[in-house]
């Protein structure tokens, strides 16, 4: 097995194997438990070892297992769950177009989207796509295209052209490009309301605000990547809906099924739906996925959903928000602590200090295993920041028990 994002060389004596879940713990193959700290790869919102989610897929795959959706055909669950998620979203006459796996297949629908409406309406000029420094939107070509962390770019060059990275935090940088370049020329902003894998970075205070307005005076599609905030990270169902935004395109995905089952989906505007549905049209999207709107996929995605309402999980990381950032705020004070970042939702980073990574640049990986022995599973956030975005579910002694293993964790 050739791991993901792993220097194999490195494994030895360091790999587990994970083989049980419940809440928010994991067990190894030893039977040792670790509290999940990030929700695997952001995404077991409701916690592991939902039964009833299991049995949503038994039972769509003992009815139906699998039946593409491809041009005339659809299938209760898909079509159900578009239903479901164009409802929840924040978004004006939403269209959903569901995709297979992870969040990077929904960032390319997207940006293959954003190009093709600009030449349904008659503009084949704006194919421009522009995106932020620190911005992580998946590794498909076009994700890896738009990231903004030279690490997991730069040893694929050349990527898909056309492609412009503005900073992350300065929308008078993004008017700038847009200028430069000619309103005739972009096609889409790519923006995640809070910057994930890039480090954890919420919004400045008007920056969205203003990005928005200045997309909008332009001609230029929003879309707000909200793979890892959608379904309730934030607090809100989408983070769009807590800082009034309003996107031409949301990608969506790990949350939308808590990881139970590969699934995703983009969702649409009226405006952008409008070329390819109005009577008559003949736009027509190419583009789809093996798996797109697989049916025992969909069906867990709407039992997800069930739990997520009948249990008031948005609301309670609404109530967890504040518990999180009162139990990370004193590791800004650790001598190997530059910053923690934390206060929208179940997010937080802790920033290990510059001058520590340059004494130490393995310095990272080991504090990653120094936490894990204290029972903590966390992560490595471009190289410099250690990850927390836990399951909906985590009680607040847990949320204690995480910030608890930070502190302790020693080179």
């Amino acid at each position: 097995m050739w791991n993901p994002f792993a220097s194999m060389s490195a494994l030895a004596g360091n790999a587990i194997t994970i083989v049980h879940g419940h809440g928010s713990t994991v067990v190894d193959s030893t039977g040792r438990e670790y509290l999940d700290a990030i929700a695997s790869l952001w995404y077991c919102n409701v916690g592991y070892g939902r039964a009833e989610l299991a049995e949503a897929a038994a039972e769509q795959m003992r009815e139906l297992a699998c039946f593409q959706v491809f041009e005339y055909y659809d299938n209760p669950p898909a079509r159900d769950l578009c239903r479901r998620v164009a409802d929840l979203a924040p978004v004006d006459g939403a269209k959903v177009f569901l995709t297979p796996g992870g969040g990077s297949d929904a960032v390319d629908t997207a940006g293959k989207l954003a190009r093709a409406y600009w030449r349904a309406v008659g503009q084949p000029g704006k194919q421009v796509i522009i995106s932020r420094s620190l911005a992580y939107h998946g590794m498909n070509a076009y994700g890896t295209s738009l990231g903004g962390i030279p690490l997991l770019t730069d040893p694929f060059l050349p990527l898909v052209g056309q492609v412009e990275h503005v900073p992350w935090d300065d929308p008078a940088a993004l008017e700038k490009a847009i200028d430069s370049l000619g309103d005739g020329q972009v096609a889409a902003f790519f923006c995640e309301p809070v910057i994930g894998a890039g480090g954890v970075y919420p919004p400045p205070p008007g920056y969205l605000d203003a990005v928005r307005d200045m997309c909008r005076r332009h001609e230029v599609l929003f879309v707000a990547d909200e793979v890892i905030t959608g379904f309730g990270r934030t607090g809100e169902w989408f983070a769009s809906g807590r800082f009034g935004l309003d996107p031409d395109l949301i990608t969506t995905a790990k949350g939308l099924s808590s990881g139970y089952l590969p699934i995703g989906a983009v969702v649409a505007s009226r405006r952008v739906a409008e070329p390819f549905w109005r009577e008559g049209s003949q736009e027509v999207f190419r583009h789809g996925y093996t798996y797109s709107g697989h049916p025992a996929a969909a069906a867990v995605a709407l039992a997800n959903l069930d739990v997520i309402e009948r249990e008031g999980l948005v609301q309670r990381v609404a109530a967890l928000e504040p518990v999180l950032a009162r139990a990370v705020a004193p590791l800004a004070g650790h001598e190997l602590v530059s910053e923690v970042r934390a206060g929208t939702g179940l997010l937080a980073a802790v920033e290990i200090a510059p001058e520590a990574r340059a004494a130490d640049p393995g310095i990272g990986q080991r504090l990653v295993l120094a936490v894990r022995r204290q029972g903590v599973i966390t992560r490595l956030l471009r190289g410099i920041a250690l990850q927390v975005s836990p399951p909906f579910v985590i009680t607040e002694a847990e949320i204690g028990r995480i910030a608890d293993a930070l502190a302790g964790a020693q080179r």
